[in-house]
Formats: structure tokens, C-alpha cells, sequence
């Protein structure tokens, strides 16, 4: 019930931040717009330093890519959404992922008679570039890690009919109450001795795929909220109608952009997931940095 009444909570937020106001709809044709950051945080103490402190250095890339469709009352926008993110503190061992994620997001619609109301059908594509692990120690104090994802495990497809309430580019939210949804994981993950069903991503032993039904809602908000702070929001529900349909995994982004000038810029970016079939708890990531942008 918490979770649910966080869903609504989030997805209120968007519509009530929306201006009423009817924008002109796009021209025909193809139109396309792409962003490519690369955000940096630093920092260091000599030995010294008595305030207490760890050296560490970080970098982030990201890709933002949008290529969309339109035809009279016919509409297919598609998305790319791709962010790759290490840190490396000193002392440690190994360098560690601080983001990494590939997402493919495409959805064409067919417009009602004068209404902001579509016939929709989407698909939805997600997973990471590189090897994900646990970190600890061994008896003799080593850092030591284990191997816990990689590319394509896991990795998430849903796809399915329904209706997406369309204001513009920038603000529309989609219903589809008969979404399916495959899990992809390796295998060898499953195939471990003692493995139990559903423990790595929900997937049983010795398989590597998951298949679930459900409704799902995707949610998005983009807007100025003041000069050159733009504030955009992705807000994703699923809820399996075949195995817990009151778990309702939920994926909130939220991308703060601070805009310098035509190069630089800040970023602050917050992601909340919840999934009980990979953690039964909130996954909190937040980064903060400064850097390049380009805009294509």
C-alpha cells in the first residue's frame, strides 16, 4: 500500500505540474534531437588533512536521444536513453560503477478526433553495459568481489496495447493494462547448487528468461521551472497480474539540469526502483556533477 500510494503520489505530481495551455501539434515527418554529457566529480586531501576524507575521482557519460515520427494523427516517438558512470576512491581495490544503464523506449499512437487521447501501443527495452558485482572481504582483509550481473543479465522487454493521453513531446503519460513482460537473465546464474526459484531477478533454476502479464504505466515531464533550470521526470509502474499484482515495481528518474552556457552544465540526477523480485527494498542512486554537454 506505501509503494502504491508513492505511484500516485509521483504520477499526481507530473499532471499537476503541467500547464493547461493546447500547443500547436508538431509538423510531419521525422524530427530528431540528442544530448551527450560527460559530468565529473573530484576530490582530494594531502596527508595532512586532519578533517578526515578519501581522495576519490568519478566520471559520468550519458546519451539522451530522440527520434520521432508524425503523420496527420498517427505519432511514433522513440527514445534512447544510455548513461555510464565509474568512481574510483583511493585505497580501494577496484574502480566501481556509480550508473549504468541502456533503455530503448518507443510508442506510436493514433490519435483521437480532437482529443489529446490515442490508441497506443509501446515497447520498452532495458539493461546494462558491463559486469555488476559485490564488494567484501576476505579473512585476510582483501577486497575481494563476486560476479552479479552482466550485459543482458538481466535484461527487461514489455510490450503491449493501450491508451496514452498526449499533451506534447514534453508531457503524456500511457496506460496499457495488458502489458507482457519478459526477464532475460545467464544461466549460469541460475544453475548454481542450492539456487531457489526466483531468487536471481524471479527467474526459476536452471532457466534464463521469466515471462509475466500485467498492467503497466509509463509516465513523462519535462519543464523549465526557472531560467535555464530544466527539470524532467520518467515514472514507470508494472504490477504482474500472475505471481503478487499488489508488488507493483516501480522505476522514478528525475534529472535536474543546470545550464551554465551552450557547454557546460550541472546535473543532478535521483532514481528510485523498486522490483521485490531482485531487492524487497527501495534502490536509491543519486549523482551530482558538473561538466560537458553537447547538444546534436
Amino acid at each position: 500500500m506505501k509503494k502504491l500510494l508513492l505511484s500516485v503520489f509521483i504520477l499526481s505530481g507530473l499532471v499537476g505540474n503541467a500547464q493547461e495551455e493546447k500547443e500547436d501539434a508538431p509538423p510531419n515527418g521525422w524530427t530528431s534531437e540528442g544530448k551527450f554529457q560527460v559530468l565529473f566529480n573530484q576530490s582530494a586531501f594531502n596527508k595532512e588533512w586532519t578533517g578526515g576524507g578519501t581522495s576519490s575521482v568519478a566520471g559520468n557519460l550519458m546519451l539522451d536521444y530522440n527520434f520521432n515520427y508524425r503523420n496527420g494523427n498517427f505519432t511514433w516517438d522513440n527514445k534512447v536513453i544510455a548513461n555510464y558512470g565509474l568512481t574510483k576512491l583511493k585505497g580501494d581495490e577496484f574502480t566501481r560503477k556509480t550508473s549504468d544503464r541502456l533503455e530503448l523506449n518507443s510508442i506510436a499512437g493514433k490519435q483521437l478526433e480532437n482529443s489529446n487521447w490515442y490508441y497506443s501501443f509501446f515497447t520498452n527495452f532495458r539493461t546494462q553495459f558491463s559486469k555488476g558485482y559485490v564488494y567484501s572481504n576476505n579473512a585476510e582483509g582483501v577486497e575481494i568481489r563476486r560476479e552479479t550481473t552482466h550485459f543482458l543479465s538481466p535484461a527487461y522487454l514489455q510490450f503491449g496495447p493501450g491508451m496514452m493521453w498526449k499533451k506534447s513531446e514534453d508531457f503524456w503519460f500511457n496506460l496499457a493494462p495488458a502489458t507482457a513482460r519478459f526477464i532475460f537473465v545467464d544461466s549460469d546464474f541460475t544453475s548454481v547448487p542450492g539456487y531457489q526459484d526466483g531468487a536471481y531477478f524471479g527467474v526459476d533454476a536452471g532457466e534464463s528468461s521469466r515471462f509475466e502479464l500485467g498492467a503497466s504505466v509509463n509516465a513523462y515531464l519535462k519543464n523549465e521551472i526557472v531560467t535555464n533550470v530544466t527539470l524532467e521526470n520518467s515514472l514507470s509502474l508494472y504490477s504482474n497480474y500472475l505471481d503478487k499484482p499488489g508488488n507493483i515495481d516501480i522505476d522514478y528518474l528525475m534529472n535536474l539540469e543546470m545550464t551554465v552556457n551552450k557547454f557546460i552544465s550541472a546535473n543532478l540526477i535521483f532514481q528510485a526502483i523498486y522490483d521485490d523480485n531482485t531487492v524487497g527494498a527501495f534502490q536509491i542512486r543519486e549523482v551530482f556533477g558538473a561538466g560537458l554537454t553537447y547538444n546534436f
